[in-house]
């Protein structure tokens, strides 16, 4: 009698410090467990719990020791296995967490979570058939349970069937009508999928549903922008100022909302407020995005003659320079003295700190080339032109200022059709979301040639991830002729 009481009072301590740990309270749960330890000492739960509370307050070496532990002492405990599984997944030990959580399963085939955790494995080890077969039956378990649904999805998409991810989702949605989770994943892979038209309807059905979200509302007015209805993406964005105001994403949308669709370029002033309140974690989120301009500004310029042959080139005018990732990039080759000019000063403190600059400039860029008089025999401006719809002043600046023979390098966003084939915009340009604009390769072309330039490259390249997916744009190298003085 004595041994059944303990077990029981066991339990009981057990279950409420599993509902403090649910709860966030680590600290207040850790007593509780170790008077359950001490009456259950062989209790595989206890077990399971005081690993789950080591993952939560100790190390993860003292974490892992404790499961290693626990396992050896109940090989056959399928929590003990997932728990572990999460562990060497965090620690970025992906081979042993998928061991672990295809034991766990081994062990308890009813266990959805068992399954959905192989699965979410699966698809890190680019099994994405494994994946999708595991997260399926998860969600048969649990049709409801969000994260399931949103694991199925992704491994549709990564197995090539991105309309069987969004029938996933939008089951999900009916299944939990009042979740945002679903609504936002089949958004923003409407997103994924150019489909602009119907994430605005589900961002529509959500508000009808009454879902309130501020990244909801964010994504409906990037699709609404996309589709060229800015006044009714503005009215979007002011709904997610309202639901996530200190969220810096959300603000940063609002504020492109305020560009007019009809605006040849982005204002200054826009620029200069975003920019500057952008600026501590500009580098930390274009390496996130896997950014890849400086790269592949510096693989060009490894091919200019000069610099092939050993010769140095300069002085170089670096056009929105922000904090100095292009500097940065090309700082070992022979390149230089190199002037950077930019609009938001916090941006050019940044770029000041890396000591690669000989100048450093505040201004427009537009107005900058136009009062300046000097000749430069290398210009280049990553991502400057996404903030211009009509290039063709900019490009005759540029021009302007080049020496005879020197290149221009840029890049700029591709506009490419919608998923009805409807190319947005003017049909050469259109304002994008996030208050970039796009440029299609024909109206490119057709501008640098009417400023002057011979085209020495125009290719597609790859500039970055957003929403899990590639940006498209073009990587130009514009040079005017050497006879042209």
């Amino acid at each position: 009698m004595q041994k059944l009481h303990a077990t029981a009072d066991a339990d009981a301590l057990t279950g409420r410090a599993a509902q403090l740990l649910a709860a966030g309270r680590a600290a207040a749960a850790g007593p509780l467990l170790a008077a359950a330890r001490r009456l259950a000492p062989d209790s595989h739960d206890v077990a399971e719990l005081g690993a789950r509370l080591a993952l939560h307050s100790a190390s993860p070496q003292e974490a892992a020791a404790e499961l290693d532990l626990s396992i050896a002492a109940a090989p056959m405990h399928p929590g003990l296995r997932k728990c572990r599984s999460e562990l060497r997944w965090r620690l970025g030990d992906l081979d042993g967490a998928t061991r672990d959580a295809a034991e766990a399963v081994v062990l308890n085939p009813a266990d959805p979570v068992a399954k959905a955790l192989l699965g979410v494995l699966m698809l890190e080890l680019g099994r994405a058939a494994d994946a999708e077969a595991c997260l399926a039956e998860a969600v048969g378990d649990e049709p409801a349970n969000p994260a399931f649904r949103e694991g199925l999805a992704a491994a549709q998409e990564a197995n090539g069937d991105p309309e069987a991810a969004l029938a996933t989702l939008v089951h999900g949605i009916v299944a939990a009508p009042t979740l945002v989770q679903p609504r936002n994943a089949a958004i923003l892979l409407c997103m994924r999928l150019r489909d602009f038209r119907q994430a605005v309807d589900l961002a529509e059905a959500a508000r009808a549903a009454g879902v309130a979200d501020a990244c909801l509302f964010g994504m409906q007015g990037h699709a609404l922008s996309s589709l060229g209805r800015h006044d009714e993406a503005s009215d979007a964005y002011a709904e997610a100022l309202k639901l996530g105001p200190d969220d810096p994403y959300v603000r940063h949308l609002v504020a492109a909302a305020g560009i007019r669709p009809s605006a040849t370029r982005a204002p200054v002033e826009y620029l200069r407020t975003v920019f500057d309140g952008y600026a501590e974690r500009f580098e930390r989120h274009l390496v996130s995005l896997g950014y890849r301009i400086p790269g592949v500004m510096r693989g060009v310029l490894q091919q200019h003659p000069d610099i092939a042959a050993g010769r140095r080139v300069g002085p170089v005018l670096d056009l929105g320079c922000g904090t100095g990732l292009i500097g940065l990039a090309i700082g070992d080759l022979p390149i230089g003295p190199i002037t950077g000019v930019d609009i938001a000063p916090n941006m050019l403190a940044h770029a000041a700190a890396k000591r690669l600059y000989a100048d450093l400039v505040e201004a427009d860029v537009v107005e900058f080339l136009g009062r300046s008089e000097r000749r430069w025999p290398l210009i280049l401006a990553a991502d400057v032109l996404c903030y211009f719809g009509d290039v063709a002043d900019l490009l005759d600046a540029t021009y302007q200022r080049l020496s005879p023979g020197g290149w221009l390098i840029a890049s700029v966003e591709e506009l490419l059709p919608d998923a009805q084939g409807t190319i947005p915009g003017n049909g050469d340009w259109a304002l994008q979301r996030q208050g970039r604009y796009a440029h299609t390769m024909k109206y490119i072309r057709h501008a640098a040639w009417t400023a002057g330039f011979t085209i020495r490259r125009l290719n597609r390249e790859t500039l970055r991830d957003e929403a899990n997916s590639p940006v498209g744009g073009l990587l130009m190298v514009l040079e005017r002729l050497a006879h042209d003085r």
